[in-house]
């Protein structure tokens, strides 16, 4: 029996995390459930065994993805300085690594655009993200210091998100490059932190 429940949780996480890739990188409109399961190395006929509905899937898939997404910030930032922990955060979700690996990473990049389209429990869950985020990167702004930590956590996270989704329809490689390395900087100097990796 142990078995058997373990089992299908590894099973479900392949789906998400399968469902998650395939979201971020072709929309959540264009992902169906054949080719998710598939992609997971898993017959369409399983999919029922873990969700009732593709709306099902796709709520599950972004708390997943905040989840994963909160993570990073936490191993950028734990045990470390505030302002090179949060440092160090910056520079990775501004990176080249990150803007080029659509499969992965933030989910409010990914998303946001899409988000209103989708079914009330994924917009449901995205804004549960949103809010969980907000309040880890503020906890963050606050051991730096920071006067008004949860006001500028909102505003790193629309800096962050907008530079970038700017640096991934930027078609001009040296262009985007500049974009992030613009906005690493410039958030870096307005939280009062020095240097910027290229």
């Amino acid at each position: 029996m142990r078995y058997d429940t373990e089992h299908k949780q590894k099973t479900r996480a392949m789906v998400l995390q399968a469902a998650a890739r395939a979201i971020r990188t072709e929309g959540p409109d264009r992902v169906g459930v054949a080719g998710v399961m598939a992609e997971a190395g898993l017959t369409h006929g399983g999919f029922y065994a873990h969700f009732k509905s593709k709306d099902e899937l796709v709520a599950a898939a972004i708390e997943q993805m905040f989840e994963q997404a909160r993570a990073r910030l936490d191993h950028e930032t734990t045990g470390r300085d505030p302002a090179e922990g949060l440092g160090g955060y910056i520079d990775f979700y501004l990176s080249k690594k990150h803007r080029d690996a659509r499969g992965f990473g933030c989910p409010m990049a990914a998303l946001s655009s899409d988000v209103p389209r989708l079914a009330e429990p994924a917009r449901e869950q995205f804004a549960v993200g949103v809010r969980q985020s907000t309040v880890s990167l503020g906890e963050k702004l606050a051991a730096l210091g920071r006067a008004e930590p949860e006001v500028e956590a909102r505003s790193v996270i629309a800096e962050l998100i907008g530079a970038l989704s700017l640096a991934r329809i930027e078609p001009d490689a040296k262009r985007s490059d500049a974009i992030l390395a613009a906005s690493r900087s410039q958030l870096k100097q307005r939280l009062g932190m020095q240097g910027s990796k290229p």
